[in-house]
């Protein structure tokens, strides 16, 4: 078997690969860019397996490999590979649906309480040398009283700047329930959240506990929630659908946060609400156009958002899981079993 293989990976993990065939690193597998389609095509032509995080593999690619007997995508959804020409050659795309769920839940959970305390907009008033005070100053401690480390009392004090809300006794709702958002929910209950959850495809016997409730229309979720949440794929359903009608049914004190796909979410109408303080605040991962166009308000404008430019899937811990799922199908490929991850 002769595999080619472009995708990021975890060295120790990739090592049953090589009793599996003759592997060749390439691509992106060697700190390289993304392959031209022309090189990908001619490096593959002999190919028996493919393996691959980010190249396009295209028609012309998966035609010309003539050898060609399965594609693996280390990615929870194989948006880079034209399914349709591997159907029609009757070749298997696997992937790796969970590798990146714990990790983007707890990011998710980090972009709430950044947002929710303002954590990065004091530490940048620190690092900006606001609030700070001189070296060789000392505090005075009066007589009969213990010593007080509190900073300045005013209406301009870090405490009362960057004063934010607690995440305990606060309703989360969740707009999608699968891998990821099922996990952000078990963190947030450790916090002692509520839950508000909005799924079509999950029933209320397997969502409701005490704490955790089914919501039958989205717009339960977006008047109720303190704190909103996404976590979906694009779909033709889903695209667009936290719309200006929905960000219009929030609190004044909720908080919005995306780390799934910026195509969810109507960009503009989240800014007119952010600018006029219609809600408290929003974190994003994820942005309508990536990268983030260095203009854009919530950048150069905007003081009630935490940004972050689409990590939050971006740990080793990541590789580790998608290269262990990678291999171990492989395995079962090779040996005739039946797949775990192809991709339907």
């Amino acid at each position: 078997m002769k595999i080619f293989f472009t995708a990021e990976y975890s060295e120790l993990e990739l090592k049953p690969l090589y009793e599996l065939g003759e592997v060749k690193l390439d691509g992106w597998a060697i700190g390289l860019p993304k392959m031209p389609e022309a090189e990908l095509m001619e490096k593959t032509k002999d190919a028996d397996i493919l393996i691959t995080s980010y190249d396009d593999i295209t028609r012309n690619v998966i035609e010309n490999a003539k050898q060609l007997k399965l594609i693996a995508c280390t990615r929870a959804t194989p948006v880079n590979i034209d399914i349709e020409a591997a159907r029609e050659k009757g070749i298997p795309v696997i992937y790796t649906p969970g590798r990146n769920s714990d990790t983007t839940a707890e990011f998710t959970i980090g972009l709430m309480l950044s947002i929710a305390r303002k954590i990065p907009m004091a530490y940048k008033a620190l690092k900006d040398g606001k609030f700070t005070g001189a070296d060789e100053v000392e505090k005075v401690t009066k007589e009969g009283l213990k010593v007080d480390m509190i900073w300045d009392m005013d209406e301009n004090s870090p405490y009362m700047i960057f004063k934010g809300t607690q995440l305990k006794g606060k309703t989360l709702g969740i707009i999608g329930y699968g891998s990821i958002g099922q996990r952000v929910g078990k963190i947030a209950r450790a916090f002692g959240m509520g839950l508000l959850i909005y799924d079509p495809f999950q029933s209320e016997i397997d969502i409701e506990e005490i704490g955790v409730e089914k919501a039958e229309l989205l717009e339960d979720v977006m008047k109720k929630a303190d704190f909103i949440t996404c976590h979906m794929k694009v779909t033709p359903d889903t695209k667009g659908i936290i719309s200006a009608k929905m960000i219009g049914l929030m609190k004044p004190t909720a908080y919005f946060i995306n780390s799934s796909r910026g195509a969810i979410l109507d960009e503009p109408a989240l800014i007119e609400a952010l600018r006029h303080k219609r809600i408290a605040g929003a974190a994003f991962d994820v942005y309508a156009k990536e990268p983030i166009a260095a203009n854009h308000p919530y950048l150069t404008e905007l003081d009630n958002v935490v940004v972050t430019p689409h990590i939050a899937g971006a740990t080793d811990d990541v590789l580790v899981n998608h290269t262990r799922q990678i291999v171990s199908e492989l395995k079962r490929f090779i040996n005739g079993e039946k797949l775990l991850y192809e991709y339907r």
